[in-house]
Protein backbone atom coordinates (compact mmCIF):
# COMPACT_ATOMS: atom_id res chain seq x y z
CA UNK A 1 0.00 0.00 0.00
CA UNK A 2 2.98 1.99 0.76
CA UNK A 3 4.72 1.58 -2.64
CA UNK A 4 1.31 2.66 -4.30
CA UNK A 5 0.55 5.72 -2.44
CA UNK A 6 4.26 6.89 -3.39
CA UNK A 7 3.69 6.22 -7.01
CA UNK A 8 0.68 8.26 -6.69
CA UNK A 9 2.45 10.66 -5.02
CA UNK A 10 5.30 10.66 -7.81
CA UNK A 11 2.81 10.63 -10.84
CA UNK A 12 -0.18 12.70 -9.83
CA UNK A 13 -0.70 16.43 -8.85
CA UNK A 14 -0.54 17.13 -5.23
CA UNK A 15 -4.44 19.11 -5.66
CA UNK A 16 -5.47 15.24 -6.10
CA UNK A 17 -6.89 14.80 -2.74
CA UNK A 18 -6.74 11.45 -0.55
CA UNK A 19 -8.95 10.48 2.55
CA UNK A 20 -7.33 8.88 5.16
CA UNK A 21 -4.12 9.07 6.89
CA UNK A 22 -3.27 6.08 5.35
CA UNK A 23 -4.98 6.46 2.04
CA UNK A 24 -7.51 3.22 1.14
CA UNK A 25 -7.05 1.18 -1.94
CA UNK A 26 -10.47 -0.33 -2.76
CA UNK A 27 -10.07 -3.28 -4.62
CA UNK A 28 -14.27 -5.12 -5.28
CA UNK A 29 -17.58 -4.92 -4.03
CA UNK A 30 -20.73 -5.87 -3.65
CA UNK A 31 -24.00 -4.46 -2.52
CA UNK A 32 -23.68 -1.98 0.12
CA UNK A 33 -19.67 -2.88 0.87
CA UNK A 34 -16.55 -2.54 -0.43
CA UNK A 35 -13.08 -4.66 0.14
CA UNK A 36 -9.27 -3.00 0.49
CA UNK A 37 -6.53 -4.64 -0.54
CA UNK A 38 -5.66 -6.32 2.83
CA UNK A 39 -9.29 -7.98 2.86
CA UNK A 40 -11.11 -5.70 5.04
CA UNK A 41 -14.95 -5.41 4.39
CA UNK A 42 -16.50 -1.74 4.81
CA UNK A 43 -19.99 -0.60 4.58
CA UNK A 44 -19.79 1.92 2.00
CA UNK A 45 -22.01 4.95 3.11
CA UNK A 46 -20.06 7.32 0.55
CA UNK A 47 -20.98 4.93 -2.38
CA UNK A 48 -17.97 6.77 -4.82
CA UNK A 49 -19.50 10.19 -4.21
CA UNK A 50 -23.28 9.62 -4.54
CA UNK A 51 -22.15 7.60 -7.53
CA UNK A 52 -22.58 4.32 -7.16
CA UNK A 53 -26.72 4.53 -6.53
CA UNK A 54 -28.04 1.08 -6.59
CA UNK A 55 -26.01 -1.82 -5.22
CA UNK A 56 -21.84 -1.96 -5.80
CA UNK A 57 -21.43 -4.83 -8.46
CA UNK A 58 -24.89 -4.89 -9.91
CA UNK A 59 -25.87 -8.21 -11.72
CA UNK A 60 -28.10 -6.52 -14.07
CA UNK A 61 -25.71 -3.48 -14.68
CA UNK A 62 -22.73 -5.41 -14.88
CA UNK A 63 -24.20 -7.92 -17.33
CA UNK A 64 -25.77 -5.63 -19.52
CA UNK A 65 -22.15 -3.70 -19.86
CA UNK A 66 -20.82 -7.02 -20.56
CA UNK A 67 -23.25 -7.95 -23.72
CA UNK A 68 -22.82 -4.13 -25.22
CA UNK A 69 -19.03 -4.23 -24.91
CA UNK A 70 -19.35 -8.09 -26.48
CA UNK A 71 -21.24 -6.01 -29.47
CA UNK A 72 -19.74 -2.80 -30.14
CA UNK A 73 -17.73 -0.61 -27.09
CA UNK A 74 -17.64 2.75 -29.15
CA UNK A 75 -19.06 4.36 -31.82
CA UNK A 76 -20.26 8.35 -30.69
CA UNK A 77 -22.90 10.72 -31.84
CA UNK A 78 -22.34 10.77 -35.51
CA UNK A 79 -24.15 7.54 -35.60
CA UNK A 80 -27.43 6.52 -34.88
CA UNK A 81 -27.21 4.42 -31.63
CA UNK A 82 -29.96 2.63 -30.13
CA UNK A 83 -28.90 2.68 -26.10
CA UNK A 84 -28.52 6.09 -26.03
CA UNK A 85 -31.90 7.03 -27.66
CA UNK A 86 -33.90 4.44 -25.61
CA UNK A 87 -32.50 5.78 -22.34
CA UNK A 88 -32.74 9.98 -23.56
CA UNK A 89 -36.86 8.56 -24.28
CA UNK A 90 -36.82 7.46 -20.71
CA UNK A 91 -35.02 10.23 -18.78
CA UNK A 92 -36.94 13.46 -21.29
CA UNK A 93 -40.02 11.08 -19.65
CA UNK A 94 -38.60 11.31 -15.86
CA UNK A 95 -37.75 15.01 -16.03
CA UNK A 96 -40.95 16.49 -15.79
CA UNK A 97 -40.16 18.70 -18.82
CA UNK A 98 -42.50 19.31 -21.51
CA UNK A 99 -41.23 18.28 -25.03
CA UNK A 100 -37.66 17.41 -23.60
CA UNK A 101 -34.88 16.90 -25.67
CA UNK A 102 -31.48 15.24 -23.88
CA UNK A 103 -27.80 15.45 -24.60
CA UNK A 104 -25.61 12.86 -22.82
CA UNK A 105 -21.64 14.02 -21.60
CA UNK A 106 -19.47 11.54 -19.49
CA UNK A 107 -19.97 13.72 -16.16
CA UNK A 108 -21.62 16.17 -13.68
CA UNK A 109 -18.97 18.95 -14.65
CA UNK A 110 -19.27 18.36 -18.21
CA UNK A 111 -23.10 18.44 -17.99
CA UNK A 112 -23.17 21.57 -15.94
CA UNK A 113 -20.82 22.74 -18.53
CA UNK A 114 -23.40 22.14 -21.74
CA UNK A 115 -26.02 23.56 -19.60
CA UNK A 116 -24.32 27.00 -18.54
CA UNK A 117 -23.12 26.99 -22.55
CA UNK A 118 -27.20 26.41 -23.65
CA UNK A 119 -28.35 28.98 -21.41
CA UNK A 120 -25.88 31.92 -22.42
CA UNK A 121 -26.35 30.89 -26.34
CA UNK A 122 -30.32 30.88 -25.92
CA UNK A 123 -30.37 33.74 -23.90
CA UNK A 124 -27.34 36.15 -25.68
CA UNK A 125 -25.61 36.82 -22.38
CA UNK A 126 -22.58 35.70 -20.60
CA UNK A 127 -24.05 36.62 -17.11
CA UNK A 128 -25.07 33.62 -14.78
CA UNK A 129 -26.80 34.13 -11.48
CA UNK A 130 -25.76 31.19 -8.83
CA UNK A 131 -25.91 30.52 -5.00
CA UNK A 132 -23.46 31.18 -2.29
CA UNK A 133 -22.10 27.68 -1.35
CA UNK A 134 -22.59 26.22 -4.33
CA UNK A 135 -20.45 23.64 -5.90
CA UNK A 136 -21.29 22.81 -9.86
CA UNK A 137 -17.77 20.76 -10.77
CA UNK A 138 -14.50 21.30 -11.66
CA UNK A 139 -13.52 22.56 -15.01
CA UNK A 140 -13.32 26.32 -16.26
CA UNK A 141 -17.02 27.63 -16.58
CA UNK A 142 -18.09 25.50 -13.48
CA UNK A 143 -15.44 27.03 -11.36
CA UNK A 144 -16.24 30.31 -12.12
CA UNK A 145 -19.92 29.82 -11.02
CA UNK A 146 -19.09 27.99 -8.16
CA UNK A 147 -20.03 29.64 -4.82
CA UNK A 148 -17.76 27.10 -2.63
CA UNK A 149 -14.24 28.56 -2.58
CA UNK A 150 -12.46 25.88 -1.18
CA UNK A 151 -13.09 24.47 -4.73
CA UNK A 152 -12.64 27.38 -6.60
CA UNK A 153 -9.23 27.65 -7.33
CA UNK A 154 -9.44 30.62 -10.01
CA UNK A 155 -11.44 33.74 -9.83
CA UNK A 156 -10.86 33.72 -13.84
CA UNK A 157 -13.60 32.82 -15.41
CA UNK A 158 -15.93 33.24 -19.05
CA UNK A 159 -18.67 33.97 -17.31
CA UNK A 160 -19.82 37.06 -15.35
CA UNK A 161 -21.26 34.96 -11.86
CA UNK A 162 -23.48 36.96 -9.17
CA UNK A 163 -24.15 35.00 -6.24
CA UNK A 164 -27.49 34.55 -5.19
CA UNK A 165 -28.58 33.84 -1.28
CA UNK A 166 -30.78 31.08 -0.08
CA UNK A 167 -28.98 27.63 -0.08
CA UNK A 168 -28.38 27.43 3.23
CA UNK A 169 -30.97 27.62 5.56
CA UNK A 170 -28.99 27.19 9.13
CA UNK A 171 -26.64 29.75 9.00
CA UNK A 172 -26.16 33.39 7.26
CA UNK A 173 -28.38 36.81 7.96
CA UNK A 174 -31.25 35.08 7.47
CA UNK A 175 -30.94 32.17 9.48
CA UNK A 176 -33.50 32.91 12.58
CA UNK A 177 -35.86 33.73 10.37
CA UNK A 178 -39.33 31.59 9.81
CA UNK A 179 -39.26 29.41 6.51
CA UNK A 180 -41.81 31.89 5.24
CA UNK A 181 -39.63 35.02 6.03
CA UNK A 182 -36.57 33.32 4.88
CA UNK A 183 -37.86 32.91 1.20
CA UNK A 184 -39.35 36.54 1.81
CA UNK A 185 -36.20 37.54 2.13
CA UNK A 186 -34.08 35.35 -0.46
CA UNK A 187 -36.37 36.56 -2.64
CA UNK A 188 -36.20 40.30 -1.92
CA UNK A 189 -32.49 40.18 -2.25
CA UNK A 190 -32.83 38.72 -5.88
CA UNK A 191 -35.48 40.98 -6.80
CA UNK A 192 -32.65 43.74 -5.82
CA UNK A 193 -29.68 42.26 -7.47
CA UNK A 194 -31.66 42.02 -10.33
CA UNK A 195 -32.24 45.36 -10.28
CA UNK A 196 -28.78 46.09 -10.94
CA UNK A 197 -27.82 44.16 -13.54
CA UNK A 198 -29.85 43.58 -16.87
CA UNK A 199 -29.62 40.65 -19.72
CA UNK A 200 -28.94 37.48 -17.21
CA UNK A 201 -29.14 33.92 -18.63
CA UNK A 202 -29.91 31.44 -16.11
CA UNK A 203 -30.01 30.79 -12.34
CA UNK A 204 -27.95 27.58 -11.47
CA UNK A 205 -29.04 26.17 -8.07
CA UNK A 206 -28.77 22.45 -6.31
CA UNK A 207 -32.15 21.86 -4.62
CA UNK A 208 -29.50 20.24 -1.83
CA UNK A 209 -26.24 21.26 -1.79
CA UNK A 210 -23.91 18.66 -2.02
CA UNK A 211 -20.13 19.48 -2.05
CA UNK A 212 -22.02 22.37 0.22
CA UNK A 213 -22.35 19.78 3.43
CA UNK A 214 -25.96 18.77 2.25
CA UNK A 215 -27.47 22.05 2.92
CA UNK A 216 -30.66 23.29 1.89
CA UNK A 217 -33.58 25.69 1.86
CA UNK A 218 -36.93 25.71 2.72
CA UNK A 219 -38.87 23.77 -0.01
CA UNK A 220 -40.87 26.23 -2.27
CA UNK A 221 -37.89 28.73 -2.43
CA UNK A 222 -36.78 28.03 -6.22
CA UNK A 223 -40.17 28.67 -6.91
CA UNK A 224 -40.87 31.74 -5.79
CA UNK A 225 -37.18 32.62 -7.53
CA UNK A 226 -38.51 31.51 -10.29
CA UNK A 227 -41.55 33.58 -10.24
CA UNK A 228 -39.18 36.55 -10.23
CA UNK A 229 -37.21 35.33 -13.28
CA UNK A 230 -40.25 34.82 -14.99
CA UNK A 231 -40.33 38.23 -15.03
CA UNK A 232 -37.09 38.55 -16.66
CA UNK A 233 -36.68 35.98 -19.10
CA UNK A 234 -34.00 34.05 -16.86
CA UNK A 235 -33.96 30.60 -17.28
CA UNK A 236 -33.90 27.88 -14.37
CA UNK A 237 -30.84 25.28 -14.42
CA UNK A 238 -31.53 22.59 -11.75
CA UNK A 239 -28.28 21.02 -11.23
CA UNK A 240 -29.37 17.37 -10.40
CA UNK A 241 -25.87 15.23 -10.15
CA UNK A 242 -26.31 14.77 -6.65
CA UNK A 243 -30.46 14.74 -6.01
CA UNK A 244 -31.41 13.26 -8.83
CA UNK A 245 -33.04 9.70 -9.35
CA UNK A 246 -34.55 9.41 -6.08
CA UNK A 247 -32.24 9.53 -3.40
CA UNK A 248 -33.98 12.04 -1.61
CA UNK A 249 -36.39 9.61 -1.11
CA UNK A 250 -39.27 12.52 -1.10
CA UNK A 251 -38.80 12.84 -4.59
CA UNK A 252 -37.60 11.71 -7.92
CA UNK A 253 -36.36 15.06 -8.22
CA UNK A 254 -34.96 17.92 -5.99
CA UNK A 255 -36.67 20.26 -8.28
CA UNK A 256 -40.09 18.97 -6.92
CA UNK A 257 -39.64 20.00 -3.29
CA UNK A 258 -40.13 23.60 -5.65
CA UNK A 259 -42.81 22.62 -8.20
CA UNK A 260 -45.28 25.19 -7.60
CA UNK A 261 -44.20 27.36 -10.56
CA UNK A 262 -43.22 23.88 -12.77
CA UNK A 263 -39.86 22.49 -13.90
CA UNK A 264 -36.81 23.85 -14.62
CA UNK A 265 -35.91 25.17 -18.24
CA UNK A 266 -32.70 22.47 -18.03
CA UNK A 267 -32.11 20.33 -15.69
CA UNK A 268 -28.39 18.36 -15.47
CA UNK A 269 -27.63 14.79 -14.14
CA UNK A 270 -24.66 12.18 -13.88
CA UNK A 271 -23.40 10.11 -11.33
CA UNK A 272 -25.95 7.70 -9.83
CA UNK A 273 -27.47 6.92 -13.13
CA UNK A 274 -24.32 5.08 -14.40
CA UNK A 275 -24.07 3.29 -11.16
CA UNK A 276 -20.16 4.16 -11.48
CA UNK A 277 -19.91 4.16 -15.50
CA UNK A 278 -19.00 7.53 -16.62
CA UNK A 279 -22.57 9.14 -17.45
CA UNK A 280 -23.92 13.15 -16.99
CA UNK A 281 -26.12 14.51 -19.49
CA UNK A 282 -28.58 17.64 -19.45
CA UNK A 283 -32.17 17.81 -20.35
CA UNK A 284 -34.16 20.76 -21.08
CA UNK A 285 -36.98 22.28 -23.27
CA UNK A 286 -36.31 21.80 -26.93
CA UNK A 287 -36.70 25.49 -27.88
CA UNK A 288 -33.19 25.71 -25.82
CA UNK A 289 -31.91 22.34 -26.25
CA UNK A 290 -32.11 23.17 -29.97
CA UNK A 291 -30.53 27.19 -30.07
CA UNK A 292 -26.89 26.25 -31.03
CA UNK A 293 -26.50 27.76 -34.31
CA UNK A 294 -22.81 26.16 -34.65
CA UNK A 295 -21.93 22.24 -35.28
CA UNK A 296 -21.85 20.28 -31.81
CA UNK A 297 -21.20 16.32 -31.52
CA UNK A 298 -20.12 14.49 -28.42
CA UNK A 299 -17.37 11.59 -28.59
CA UNK A 300 -17.53 9.50 -25.90
CA UNK A 301 -20.95 11.03 -24.43
CA UNK A 302 -23.78 8.33 -24.65
CA UNK A 303 -21.75 5.21 -25.83
CA UNK A 304 -23.00 2.26 -26.32
CA UNK A 305 -21.81 0.51 -23.08
CA UNK A 306 -22.67 3.61 -20.49
CA UNK A 307 -26.10 3.87 -21.72
CA UNK A 308 -27.01 -0.04 -21.46
CA UNK A 309 -25.35 0.20 -18.18
CA UNK A 310 -27.47 3.56 -17.45
CA UNK A 311 -30.54 1.64 -18.81
CA UNK A 312 -30.28 -1.40 -17.23
CA UNK A 313 -29.55 0.46 -14.02
CA UNK A 314 -32.55 2.59 -14.04
CA UNK A 315 -35.03 -0.09 -14.89
CA UNK A 316 -33.57 -1.80 -11.63
CA UNK A 317 -34.23 1.53 -9.28
CA UNK A 318 -37.65 1.73 -10.69
CA UNK A 319 -38.78 -2.05 -10.78
CA UNK A 320 -37.16 -2.63 -6.99
CA UNK A 321 -38.91 1.01 -5.99
CA UNK A 322 -35.66 2.44 -4.38
CA UNK A 323 -36.38 5.83 -4.09
CA UNK A 324 -39.47 4.38 -1.66
CA UNK A 325 -36.40 2.42 -0.17
CA UNK A 326 -34.63 5.74 0.60
CA UNK A 327 -37.20 7.59 1.99
CA UNK A 328 -38.16 4.66 4.32
CA UNK A 329 -34.43 3.62 5.46
CA UNK A 330 -33.45 7.31 5.06
CA UNK A 331 -36.22 8.59 7.51
CA UNK A 332 -35.21 5.88 10.36
CA UNK A 333 -31.18 6.37 9.60
CA UNK A 334 -32.14 10.82 9.94
CA UNK A 335 -33.68 9.91 13.31
CA UNK A 336 -31.05 7.76 14.77
CA UNK A 337 -28.07 9.78 13.85
CA UNK A 338 -30.33 12.55 15.79
CA UNK A 339 -30.59 10.52 18.98
CA UNK A 340 -27.36 9.76 18.28
CA UNK A 341 -26.21 13.04 18.32
CA UNK A 342 -28.90 14.68 20.98
CA UNK A 343 -26.16 14.76 23.65
CA UNK A 344 -22.97 15.36 21.57
CA UNK A 345 -22.08 19.19 21.70
CA UNK A 346 -19.40 18.06 18.67
CA UNK A 347 -22.88 18.01 16.58
CA UNK A 348 -24.50 20.94 15.70
CA UNK A 349 -26.95 19.61 13.25
CA UNK A 350 -28.42 16.23 11.99
CA UNK A 351 -30.07 17.17 8.15
CA UNK A 352 -30.86 16.19 4.81
CA UNK A 353 -33.53 14.30 2.93
CA UNK A 354 -33.80 10.47 1.92
CA UNK A 355 -30.60 9.31 1.46
CA UNK A 356 -28.80 12.26 1.47
CA UNK A 357 -27.50 13.03 4.97
CA UNK A 358 -25.23 15.82 6.85
CA UNK A 359 -23.22 16.08 10.53
CA UNK A 360 -22.80 19.42 10.68
CA UNK A 361 -19.70 19.41 13.60
CA UNK A 362 -18.56 22.43 15.91
CA UNK A 363 -16.22 23.08 18.23
CA UNK A 364 -18.03 22.00 21.41
CA UNK A 365 -19.91 25.36 23.41
CA UNK A 366 -19.35 27.31 19.71
CA UNK A 367 -21.02 27.72 16.79
CA UNK A 368 -17.18 27.50 15.11
CA UNK A 369 -16.59 25.04 12.23
CA UNK A 370 -14.51 21.85 13.65
CA UNK A 371 -12.49 20.41 10.72
CA UNK A 372 -10.31 18.62 12.55
CA UNK A 373 -12.89 16.76 14.43
CA UNK A 374 -14.66 15.77 10.97
CA UNK A 375 -11.24 14.31 9.89
CA UNK A 376 -11.02 12.36 13.19
CA UNK A 377 -14.58 11.07 12.83
CA UNK A 378 -13.84 10.01 9.03
CA UNK A 379 -10.68 7.77 10.21
CA UNK A 380 -12.50 6.27 13.44
CA UNK A 381 -15.31 5.33 11.14
CA UNK A 382 -13.12 3.73 8.90
CA UNK A 383 -11.37 1.63 11.79
CA UNK A 384 -14.68 0.54 12.94
CA UNK A 385 -15.75 -0.69 9.25
CA UNK A 386 -17.85 2.26 7.77
CA UNK A 387 -16.72 4.61 5.10
CA UNK A 388 -18.62 8.06 5.04
CA UNK A 389 -17.34 11.41 2.89
CA UNK A 390 -17.43 14.56 4.78
CA UNK A 391 -17.76 18.43 3.48
CA UNK A 392 -18.88 21.63 4.25
CA UNK A 393 -18.65 25.38 2.97
CA UNK A 394 -16.10 28.16 3.88
CA UNK A 395 -17.30 28.05 8.09
CA UNK A 396 -19.00 24.25 8.72
CA UNK A 397 -17.25 21.18 8.64
CA UNK A 398 -19.97 18.25 7.67
CA UNK A 399 -19.60 14.65 7.79
CA UNK A 400 -21.76 13.17 4.57
CA UNK A 401 -23.88 10.21 4.79
CA UNK A 402 -24.70 8.92 0.70
CA UNK A 403 -25.23 4.81 1.04
CA UNK A 404 -25.92 2.98 -1.94
CA UNK A 405 -30.58 3.34 -2.24
CA UNK A 406 -30.81 -0.40 -1.45
CA UNK A 407 -29.35 -0.02 2.08
CA UNK A 408 -31.05 -2.06 4.01
CA UNK A 409 -32.29 -1.41 8.08
CA UNK A 410 -30.20 -3.36 9.46
CA UNK A 411 -27.13 -1.93 7.71
CA UNK A 412 -28.38 1.47 8.53
CA UNK A 413 -28.45 0.06 11.94
CA UNK A 414 -25.12 -1.12 12.03
CA UNK A 415 -23.54 1.90 10.03
CA UNK A 416 -25.08 4.27 13.09
CA UNK A 417 -23.47 2.47 15.66
CA UNK A 418 -19.91 2.48 13.88
CA UNK A 419 -20.53 6.26 13.42
CA UNK A 420 -21.62 6.86 17.37
CA UNK A 421 -18.76 5.40 18.48
CA UNK A 422 -16.63 7.25 16.41
CA UNK A 423 -18.56 10.44 17.03
CA UNK A 424 -17.71 9.41 20.86
CA UNK A 425 -14.16 8.30 20.84
CA UNK A 426 -14.05 12.56 19.10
Amino acid sequence: MKDLYSRHRAVLPDWLALYYDEPLELTHGEGRHVWDAAGRRYLDFFGGILTTMTAHALPDVTKAIAEQAGRIIHSSTLYLNRPMVDLAERVAALSGIPDARVFFTTSGTEANDAALLLATAHRGSNQILAMRNSYHGRSFSAVGITGNQSWSPTSLSPLQTLYVHGGVRGRGPYAALSDAEFIEACVADLRDMLGQTRGVAALIAEPIQGVGGFTSPPDGLYAAFRDVLAEHGILWIADEVQTGWGRTGDHFWGWQAHAASGPPDLLTFAKGIGNGMSIGGVVGRAEIMNSLDANSISTFGGSPVTMAAGLANLTYLLEHDLQGNARRVGGLLIERLRAISAHLPVVREVRGRGLMIGLELVKPGTDEANPQAAAAVLEAAREGGLLVGKGGGHNTSVLRIAPPLSLTVAEAEEGAAILEQALQDV
